[in-house]
Parts: structure tokens; sequence; C-alpha cells
């Protein structure tokens, strides 16, 4: 009898022991849970943070790799000169994308811009202030026929926009003559075509207008975006565009101004282009498109439109920049700096989609 009650004693012991250790299992799960569950609110809440964590982590990774040469002030500078104008064109994708749509002629019109510029102050002797006003006129015009198409002949972003960077191409070629326009030439006539190529020196590291003038395109843009009744509208036609219609916000309206600025921007971004490359030449930036989509995704800018900040595009252009410094001083081969871009692409899509499924 004694051996029977030690036994059913020895039974329930075990019995106990399961079910705390049972209980200590689901109290590990539910704090793990509980630390994923918090990290994704707070990234959702605060989607600029991915690409600043990001950033932060490839400086000090690189900077142990390649030590004192990729810290220093000359390297550091050019980076900001060397993402300068795809960072214009990213603050321009970044518009349309927080409307759920793409842009693929921003290139293509920057390109154009800067021939028609161009053409205007150096062949023609147009004053070369006037020149650039026409082309800043030009890239509006680009972009309200982008979001005419897209709003009111209800034809889908993508297709709208890679028929119209074929057109714009067609055009440049066609006005340029497949030729460049020397910087000796835009020195002679209208120097001030090439004022963002000039630089600041401070110690040896030498600041350029264009990286200066990228700054306030993003500074600008974000006090748009966050500070404006017109940029709470983008923001809802992104996230839903029939419940913004519902709650009265004239869509089409907004859409086409979106447009119409994200072609003013890439206008802006020809005028730094010349500057930045000394000459007018129709073959450069030909992979802007694919490098600005490039810094708005991995700047945490979801593809799915309404949500990330236009500050992400920066950090995302300035990542890219970081990556191709450091690989390039750690002699790494271009063909694996682009193959390092590649996943980090997809990294930031990926992402993307883990924060949006785990908020849902």
């Amino acid at each position: 009898m004694a051996d029977v009650q030690k036994s059913t004693r020895n039974r329930q012991d075990f019995e106990n022991t399961l079910d705390s250790s049972d209980a200590n299992v689901a109290s590990f799960v539910y704090e793990q849970k509980g630390f994923v569950a918090k990290a994704q609110h707070f990234l959702h809440g605060n989607p600029t943070m991915v690409p600043v964590i990001v950033l932060v982590a490839s400086v000090i990774i690189f900077g142990l790799i390649a030590g004192e040469r990729f810290f220093s002030p000359f390297n550091l500078s050019l980076i900001l000169q060397q993402v300068s104008i795809i960072g214009i064109l990213a603050a321009a994708q970044s518009l349309v994308i927080l409307t759920a749509g793409i842009d693929l002629s921003v290139a293509a019109i920057m390109v154009l811009m800067s021939v028609i510029s161009g053409k205007l102050a150096v062949e023609l002797g147009v004053p070369a202030p006037l020149a650039l006003l026409i082309g800043f006129g030009g890239g509006i015009g680009a972009g309200l026929l982008n979001g005419f198409l897209v709003t009111k002949i209800k034809l889908p972003p993508f297709i709208t926009t890679l028929g119209t960077w074929n057109i714009f191409y067609a055009l440049m070629l066609w006005l340029s003559g497949a030729q460049s326009i020397r910087g000796e030439d835009i020195d002679n006539t209208a120097p001030l075509l090439k004022i963002f190529g000039q630089a600041i020196s401070v110690g040896s590291a030498r600041i350029t207008f264009g990286s200066i003038l990228m700054v306030i395109v993003f500074a600008v843009l974000w006090y748009l975006l966050n500070k404006t009744a017109w940029g709470r509208h983008v923001y809802a036609i992104g996230d839903d565009k029939e419940a913004a219609e519902l709650a009265g916000i004239r869509t089409d309206r907004t859409l086409i101004s979106v447009y119409a600025l994200a072609g003013l921007v890439a206008a802006i971004g020809a005028w730094a282009s010349i500057g930045r490359v000394g000459s007018i030449s129709p073959t450069s930036f030909y992979e802007g498109n694919l490098q600005s989509i490039t810094a708005v995704v991995i700047g945490g800018i979801s593809l799915f439109g309404g949500r990330g900040s236009i500050l992400g595009a920066l950090f995302g252009a300035l990542i890219v920049g970081v990556f191709q410094s450091g690989l390039r001083l750690a002699q790494v081969d271009v063909l694996w700096q682009v193959f390092a871009i590649g996943w980090l692409i997809i990294i930031a899509v990926a992402i993307d989609q883990w924060i949006r499924k785990v908020s849902s």
C-alpha cells in the first residue's frame, strides 16, 4: 500500500514538473513573441529606422574592413558626390511610389531636360537662367503627361511610364543627335549650367553644391509630405485610394500634381547632373531608373504605397554609396558589388513584407 501511495505521489510530482515546464516554455514563447511584436510595431511606426540601422552597420563594417581610408573626409565627401544625382532621382521616384505607383521615366526626363537646357543655352544663345526655366517647365510638362495618362486614361503607372520613358529617350537622342555638349563649350557660353559641380573645401573634404542641393530637395519634400494637407492626401491615396475618395480627397488632381512635381525634381536633377558630369551626355545616368528604385526600396518606402518616409530614400542612396565605396576600397570586383546590391534589394523588400504582415 505504501508503495502504491509513493508511486502515485511520484507521478503527481512528475506531472506537476511537466506542467511547470510547459508554463515556463509558454512564458518564454510569449516573451519572444512580445519582443518580436514590439520590434515590428516600432519599425512599422518608424520605417526610416530600418535604413538608418543598415547605414550605421554598413559604415561600421566597412570602416573595420577598409580602415582609415574609408573614414577619411575625402572618401566620405566623395560618397556624397557620387550619390547626389541618384539621390535626387530617388526623391522624385519616392513621391510616385508613395501613391502606390512607379515612374520609370524619371531618368529619361532628367537627361532630356539637360539636353534641352544645354541646346538652348550653348548652341542657340538663350540666357542660361531662361534655358534652365524652360527645362524646369519641360520637366513639369513631362510629369503632367504621365499623370494625365494614369488618372484620366486609367493606364497602369508601370506601363504608362515605360512608354513615356521610350518617348523621352527618343526625343533626347533626336535633339542631341546622340552627341555630347563638351564641358569647354559650356564654360565659354553658359557656365551657370555647371555650378553644381563646384565644391567647398573643408580640410581634405570636398562638398559639392550638388550634394547640398540633394539635401535641400529632400528637406523641402519632407516638409511638403509631413506638414501640409497635400502630403497627407498623398499618403492617404497610397494607403487606400477608394477610401481617400470617400473622404473627399480629389485623388486625380493630387496624383497629377505628384507626377508633375516628380518631373520638376527630375529637371532639377538635370541641372545638377551637368555639373556632376562636367558635360551634357545623352548616355549619362542611363541606369538612373533602376538605381533610384533601388534607393527607395532599400530606404524602407513600401512599393505598395502609403508607408515610409522620403528621408528613407536619402538613406537608401547613402547605403548604396557606402556599399560601393567600401567594396571598392576592399578591392572587390565590380561584378560582386552589383551582386551585393541585388541582395540588399531582396532583403529590403522581405523586411517590408514582414512588417506589413505582422502589423495586419
